[in-house]
């Protein structure tokens, strides 16, 4: 039976030995993926992620304010959002800005969907040309998360598993999973794994328990990029039966951390909070790997990593 005390330090011993190289990949997944939502706040920031009022934005710049009337409003509108404006004492704003960036950056991956969105809306708003060019965006992004950011997220799972085995181990590893024979087999599933994880959303409770159901998939394919879906699938799913609310407890045991990171900007999460979750997320997977080799888990000979133990 794990336990987290022991976990987290086994992490810890982990980024002691790979602490300059850690940071240089937690950083790329940051800037990269939605690995580390909030680790660099402001850099994906853009009001059509989070704004409700952005296509409306879109619609006044676009109206033929001809009419005397529809000026009026306008006038009007930018009248109330000053009044607004000026209410706010420096604070508060700051504040504002501060969650709304943060809010951005914890959506990132999600952008094509908000834009999908927006673009349904610009259609019902007969802005036909916006609308074509929110699709396109959206395409763009989804591929890009298909195909660069997923895998990129396995091959961060797979540099914390090497790393637990050597001393300054080198970035060049997370190469490993963009061979041509690893590729598309890591994008494929990974993307099975997001679409099912969105649909069982949907259901709210249900969506929670499957995202830590799935929780070893990117581990599995990091270890072995050529599994099967299936097999990935299942292996998952038995390595984290009664382990679901442990491995809950496990995440919750760092949001004070988060919270301390949020007051640096960040940068807590960069120099240290990113990676000692990563390791000690990599040992956790290590523990139920390793159990499911020693009680012969169905589709456990896809578990043949030699170097980890």
């Amino acid at each position: 039976m794990w336990k987290r005390k022991e976990l987290k330090s086994m992490a810890r011993q982990v980024i002691k030995k790979n602490y300059w190289t850690a940071i240089v990949v937690c950083f790329l997944l940051a800037l990269l993926t939605s690995e580390f939502g909030s680790s660099i706040v402001g850099i994906w920031q853009s009001n059509d992620s989070i704004d409700p009022n952005y296509l409306e934005h879109i619609k006044s710049l676009n109206l033929d304010i001809s009419n005397e009337n529809d000026q009026q409003q306008i006038d009007n509108q930018d009248d109330n959002s000053n009044k607004e404006q000026v209410n706010l004492n420096n604070i508060s704003v700051k504040n504002i800005k501060l969650i709304e960036a943060n809010l951005n950056s914890m959506t990132k991956s999600l952008k094509y969907q908000f834009k999908i969105w927006d673009a349904v809306k610009s259609f019902s708003l007969n802005q036909i040309s916006l609308g074509i060019s929110l699709v396109i965006t959206a395409m763009i992004a989804l591929l890009f998360i298909i195909i660069i950011e997923s895998p990129l997220t396995v091959a961060g799972k797979h540099y914390f598993l090497k790393a637990r085995q050597n001393s300054n181990t080198k970035i060049g590893v997370l190469k490993n999973i963009f061979k041509k024979e690893n590729w598309l087999n890591v994008a494929i599933i990974m993307f099975f794994k997001n679409i099912y994880n969105i649909l069982w959303y949907l259901t709210i409770v249900g969506g929670i328990i499957k995202t830590y159901e799935y929780k070893m998939i990117p581990y599995i394919l990091a270890e072995n990029p050529k599994i099967k879906k299936k097999e990935a699938f299942k292996l998952s799913k038995e390595m984290m039966k009664q382990n679901k609310w442990k491995a809950f407890l496990l995440d919750v045991s760092f949001i004070l951390w988060n919270i301390l990171s949020v007051f640096t900007f960040g940068l807590l999460n960069i120099l240290y909070v990113n990676m000692y979750i990563s390791a000690t997320t990599a040992e956790l997977y290590v523990v139920l790997r390793n159990k499911a080799i020693d009680e012969k888990y169905e589709y456990y000979e896809n578990l043949n990593d030699k170097d980890i133990k």
